[in-house]
């Protein structure tokens, strides 16, 4: 049987040759940061480097604490690792430093400085893409924590520079990309957040901010059981649920997951048409969403139903605003059929208002789905890449 050869699945044109095995201590020197947490302000001249600083996807996020204190600085191009698991799957993951003189390392995070024959964006994706690699050799019984002679010995593939350069340049395009996709995404979440502020009531108030022309009059306040009658779904196994939409397997199912938007796969029948459902049980209790058209929703939800429009976006937001303050905490959380009917809240008198409010927040949504997508796309392309292009 033939070797198998140390080479990528897909290169760039005009490189050849197999890549070598290297350790990380063989291409970077390591150091551990200081201590600074008697020392941190809210402003100052450096930014401290904490565990916060590094996430999931191996970007450099702010930690928004701050030290005056003249120690030396982290040089650009160096990575920095977190070596104490504050959430799963954040174990040696690493950041790029992008600026000389503006950074200090705090303590129970590495700093990596790439030797000259190794790209420093190279380096960082050809250590995050193995992460699992640090998880299996965390210790500790509360907190896993990754010891430097597991980091050091950490081993991967590797080309010679000017290859690893043309690889870095890609993935630094790609997530400027993604970078980018994500801030559109955070700015639409923002303005739909600030139009439910202002189109909404605020406490105290019953007139919103804003206002569509030709509406006017107090919003009064209304109980959900007298504006729906208050149901639940029906028991449905996903076993019984197709993941993909078919002839035969036709209606959205809804769950309690938060995944999807909640949709659990597709099934044969539904059992409502244009209705508010919200989680009763479970982490999710009290999120409130608007089902538009036949779905089928699950035991775990509860269904309000109008035949006079209220079941509608600007209903279901309005309640996803303040169901959350009714849900038990005695033992598994839950906001049951007879609490959610009693809840209050506030409604203009005519419907016409709502429907227009529906349909401003329902493009928005919309405009939220497209950018989302968008986003998973070019994470996903992030994904294959490194898959395809790393040894």
């Amino acid at each position: 049987m033939a070797e198998k050869k140390n080479l990528p699945e897909i290169r760039f044109k005009g490189f050849s040759g197999e890549w070598e095995k290297r350790k990380l201590k063989d291409v970077s020197t390591y150091s551990n940061g200081g201590s600074f947490e008697n020392d941190t302000q809210e402003k100052g001249r450096y930014e401290l480097i904490t565990l916060k600083s590094v996430d999931m996807d191996g970007n450099l996020v702010h930690s928004e604490r701050y030290v005056d204190t003249e120690v030396p600085t982290l040089t650009k191009g160096t990575l920095v690792m977190i070596l104490s698991e504050q959430s799963p799957g954040l174990l040696g993951m690493t950041a790029q430093i992008p600026i000389d003189n503006l950074y200090i390392l705090n303590q129970r995070v590495a700093e990596l400085r790439p030797s000259q024959n190794i790209d420093s964006y190279f380096l960082s994706m050809a250590i995050n893409k193995n992460q699992q690699y640090f998880s299996r050799r965390g210790a500790g019984t509360k907190v896993q924590n990754i010891s430097k002679p597991n980091v050091e010995n950490y081993e991967f593939s590797c080309p010679l520079i000017q290859e690893q350069s043309q690889i870095g340049t890609y993935f630094k395009h790609l997530d400027h990309l993604i970078t980018l996709n994500q801030s559109k995404y955070d700015k639409l979440v923002n303005v739909k957040k600030a139009m439910l502020e202002k189109m909404f009531p605020k406490k105290g108030d019953d007139v919103p901010e804003i206002r569509f022309k030709g509406f006017s009059g107090a919003w009064k306040e209304r109980k959900v059981c007298e504006l729906f009658k208050v149901t639940r779904g029906n028991v449905l196994a996903a076993t019984e649920t197709s993941e993909k939409q078919t002839e035969n397997m036709l209606y959205p199912v809804y769950s309690s997951q938060t995944k999807n938007d909640g949709l659990m796969g597709y099934y044969k029948e539904y059992l409502f048409v244009n209705a508010i459902t919200w989680t009763t049980d479970g982490a999710n209790a009290g999120t409130v969403n608007y089902r538009s058209g036949k779905f089928y929703s699950t035991n775990v939800n509860g269904v309000l139903l109008s035949n006079e429009g209220y079941a509608n976006k600007a209903i279901a937001e309005a309640l996803n605003k303040v169901a959350w303050k009714h849900v038990s905490h005695v033992g598994n959380p839950k906001l049951m059929n007879n609490v959610m009917s009693e809840i209050v809240i506030y409604i203009p008198s005519s419907i016409e208002e709502l429907i227009k409010i529906s349909l401003i927040l329902d493009n928005l949504d919309h405009l939220l789905t497209l950018q989302q997508q968008e986003l998973e796309k070019l994470k996903n392309i992030k994904k294959a890449c490194l898959e395809k292009m790393f040894v």
